[in-house]
């Protein structure tokens, strides 16, 4: 990476701004002094002293303190373990040139291929801890649906064989993105698992534009994008209404992103919670769940929204808005990618 000129490190820049303002300010003194002095005080040079404040002020937001906080918020996320796809992602102004030094020996090692397959390693160690037996669950599930059978039990039956079908998609289907219509049934089969809690209280609709419905099938998202959203429409949204409860799942595109929103006409939430939840999203790689967050609702939205921002990008994620006693929708913005060769943090996906 080439290394900026003094300039371009925050100290440098604070070095600049200082002197200049100073030899302004003193340049102006002087003047008001003389013509003070010849009996002439000028009002425009008076004026002109708190616009070179301003100015300064003005300079030092932009080019001194923007720059510091988007450094500062690269810096943690790198430490958080975020892995930069490019180096135009990393480029930053750092605040000393030693500072950026250590930070790129940091961000260069974190690239290593071993400590990229020792962290790969872990996050399949993992995902085995948590697995069960896939085969002696479909076997079981599937002897289930054979006793319902000769009993007459169909509903039973039927319940079975869609929770066989969600477990399979769920534990056995290793790929980190799937199509669109992949996710889109595996919702339908999770809602209709719950249709059998819930009867005619609740009820999924799906919208889209015709001419676009081919296209969005097609498009590549991160697998469990969806599920696990719809889940907490029904648990915190639905389920808490009186009455019958309505969700929605919205496709719409342009040209170089993928919309999706769903929707609730639950309950809601306040104002607070949902400040707090939409900072959690924003927080990046250092907001995932907790284990018990997990247990009590799924797989938690900050998880799924990370997951996104390690394969796509901090541009594309999640959002939240809701207004309590009418509902909730949770807007997710994606890439148009219809082939993973076209990700942009491919190294992910391998």
């Amino acid at each position: 990476m080439k290394k900026p000129h003094l300039p371009g490190y925050i100290s440098g820049r604070i070095a600049l701004v200082t002197a200049v303002s100073f030899f302004v300010l003193t340049l102006l003194g002087l003047v008001q002094l003389w013509l003070s002095v010849l009996g002439r005080p000028s009002v425009w040079v008076a004026a002109l002293i708190p616009a070179a404040l301003a100015a300064a002020a003005a300079v030092s937001w932009i080019w001194i303190i923007v720059p510091y906080r988007r450094s500062e918020k690269m810096i943690r996320r790198l430490l958080n373990g975020y892995i930069f796809s490019d180096d135009a992602e990393f480029d930053f102004a750092a605040l000393t040139p030693a500072i950026r030094d250590q930070v790129e020996l940091l961000e260069k090692n974190s690239r290593t291929p071993r400590l990229m397959d020792l962290n790969k390693r872990q996050a399949q160690y993992l995902a085995l801890q948590n697995q069960i037996n896939p085969h002696f669950l479909y076997n079981t599930l599937e002897s289930i649906r054979g006793e319902a059978l000769i009993g007459g039990l169909d509903s039973v039956a039927d319940m079975t064989e869609a929770l066989a079908k969600f477990f399979r998609y769920t534990i056995t289907k290793v790929e980190n993105l799937v199509s669109v219509e992949e996710e889109l049934d595996n919702c339908e089969t999770y809602f209709g698992i719950q249709k059998y809690r819930f009867g005619d209280r609740i009820q999924l609709h799906i919208e889209y534009e015709t001419e676009e419905w081919e296209e969005i099938m097609n498009c590549r998202i991160p697998k469990l994008t969806l599920q696990p959203i719809l889940e907490n429409s029904i648990i915190h949204g639905t389920e808490l209404k009186i009455g019958t409860g309505n969700l929605y799942i919205h496709f719409e595109r342009t040209q170089q992103r993928l919309l999706i929103r769903i929707s609730d006409d639950g309950v809601g939430m306040d104002e607070e919670t949902l400040t707090k939840l939409n900072r959690k999203l924003g927080k990046g790689p250092d907001s995932f769940a907790s284990q018990e967050e997990e247990k009590q609702g799924g797989i938690a939205l900050a998880n799924v929204n990370n997951r996104i921002h390690l394969i796509f990008g901090d541009e594309y994620g999640i959002h939240v808005y809701s207004v309590p006693n009418s509902g909730t929708d949770v807007e997710i913005t994606l890439p148009l990618v219809t082939n993973d060769r076209d990700v942009k943090n491919r190294d992910v996906l391998r």
